[in-house]
């Protein structure tokens, strides 16, 4: 609902279905504003530093940000690691719409560059879209696929909903990253309250929600680091200032692992450029663009020239037997309702004894598809943890809140566990994770095991009891930390019911 102010000024434009490559990346070398010092550019990191637009004011606030990295420099080195595939193509995207060169260090904030990235909102990938603002900007889903995850999709409508969010705001960025963040209703009703009482309405003496007020200094501080990297203590891996995903448009359906034959890539890196799908293969709506490395495009096209566009999926004949339906083929084959009726040209749900069908059939096992959506839930369902793990199926009349009384947790882990829209119906017979804790023991809960060295973020609830060395003791972090993460006074009070940002730091975790 709070993103309805904005349908007056929103023009959603279609997706572009091949990267442009700006002409501002382009081989250019430029000179600082206070020297006459070369720039080389080659570094892509370099070049987000000497192009930037943004004032940086020392704000408190920014500077408490600074002090934190300065503490922390193996965040950004690991952030820059996971950065390297994805952000040549968001800088692109970016300065293709006018917007601050910045604002390619949004995802770090978002979802630490994380593509597989969730949140107990429900918001998913580099840009963490919720459903209704994905929808707005044209990101759509279906069995196959998700483009709030897909990296060029989700780019594209995340810059537009930036550039349209500074139009309301009349060119206002603080503000318009603000609203990116709390949503622009929240932000307009700040500044009409302090307009209203006489008071600044610029982003720094608003009102806001406590992760805003957050949220724009990180960001500030972020590209103050980049400029000089050194100078507070951090190591980000260059990253040249060429291309290293290109985008395919494919014509036919494609098992994923026939891509990984033609491209030598593992299934794990394809998943990884191309985190929106879901499946074993690619979605059957076509044209269906697909990320891959540069190195192994002209090995690519060379054989899709070869193949044509006949789809290259498997297929397995099936008789009819009494008591088929197609529901129970889909579920038998792993595919959809809908999938086997286009194939078959089938206009009713009705199919005869006798007849033969054509079905979809993935070329390996479903555990070859380790990062495939239904692998990524399996591994939360068989994730070791330091506490007693039920694995509940759903029954008829079951609710996200009845269960969570059932066990005495709450509907957000739930969520969060099993990676669910709050207000989507459950169905019954589907498995969920629950996670019966032991107060001694530490909790983690979030995305697949995917054997990804990575610091995440969760929020901790405080409980009657509870105080900063518990909390920081339960998750072998520091006190000083916990503080720096929320922006706490050496006299703070912790209240039953307050939220606490954790940043913990995972090897090969369960976490989303």
């Amino acid at each position: 609902m709070k993103f309805v102010l904005l349908l007056s000024v929103l023009l959603v434009s279609g997706c572009q279905s091949i990267i442009d490559n700006s002409q501002k990346l382009g081989n250019q070398a430029t000179y600082s504003a206070d020297s006459i010092e070369y720039v080389d550019e080659s570094n892509l990191w370099d070049y987000i530093a000497s192009h930037q637009e943004l004032l940086i004011e020392d704000h408190p606030r920014v500077l408490k940000f600074i002090d934190w990295y300065k503490k922390h420099p193996d965040y950004l080195t690991r952030i820059s690691e996971r950065a390297q595939p994805y952000l040549y193509l968001v800088v692109s995207e970016v300065e293709k719409e006018g917007l601050p060169i910045e604002i390619a260090l949004l995802p770090i904030i978002e979802s630490d560059y994380y593509p597989f990235s969730f949140s107990h909102g429900t918001a998913v990938g580099l840009w963490q879209f919720i459903p209704s603002t994905g929808k707005l900007y044209g990101l759509d889903q279906d069995w196959w696929y998700e483009d709030r995850r897909d990296v060029l999709a989700s780019t594209r409508a995340a810059v537009k909903y930036m550039k349209d969010l500074n139009r309301l705001f009349n060119g206002d960025w603080l503000l318009s990253i603000a609203a990116y963040n709390a949503g622009p209703g929240r932000v307009q009703k700040a500044i009409k309250a302090n307009a209203e009482n006489g008071q600044e309405t610029d982003f720094w003496h608003l009102n806001l929600p406590k992760e805003t007020t957050r949220y724009v200094p990180k960001l500030l501080a972020l590209a103050k680091i980049v400029k000089d990297p050194s100078r507070y203590n951090q190591n980000l891996l260059k990253i040249d200032r060429n291309p290293y995903l290109k985008a395919i448009e494919l014509n036919s359906q494609f098992d994923l692992a026939l891509i990984a034959q033609w491209t030598g890539l593992s299934i794990d890196q394809i998943y990884t450029f191309n985190p929106g799908l879901r499946r074993w293969a690619t979605p059957v709506t076509l044209p269906y663009t697909i990320l891959l490395p540069q190195d192994v495009v002209s090995r690519f096209e060379n054989k899709l020239s070869q193949a044509g566009e006949r789809p290259q999926i498997s297929w397995a004949r099936h008789e009819v037997k009494s008591g088929d339906s197609l529901s129970y083929l889909a579920k038998k084959y792993k595919t959809t309702i809908e999938q086997i009726k286009s194939v078959n040209e089938l206009r009713s749900d009705l199919i005869r004894v006798g007849d033969y069908l054509i079905v979809p059939l993935a070329q390996q096992t479903e555990g070859y598809y380790s990062l495939s959506e239904k692998q990524r839930e399996k591994s939360r369902l068989n994730v070791q943890k330091n506490a007693e793990k039920v694995v509940y199926k759903v029954v008829s009349g079951d609710s996200l809140w009845k269960i969570a009384v059932q066990f005495d947790t709450t509907v957000n882990s739930l969520v969060r566990w099993n990676q669910l829209a709050p207000t989507a119906p459950l169905s019954i017979g589907k498995e969920l994770v629950i996670w019966l804790e032991n107060k001694n023991k530490t909790e983690l809960a979030k995305i697949a095991n995917t054997g990804i060295d990575i610091s995440r973020k969760i929020v901790y609830t405080v409980r009657t009891g509870d105080n900063l060395s518990v909390i920081a003791s339960k998750y072998n972090v520091k006190v000083i930390d916990i503080r720096a993460w929320n922006s706490l006074d050496e006299g703070h009070v912790l209240q039953p019911g307050e939220k606490l940002s954790i940043i913990i730091n995972v090897v090969n975790s369960n976490l989303s």
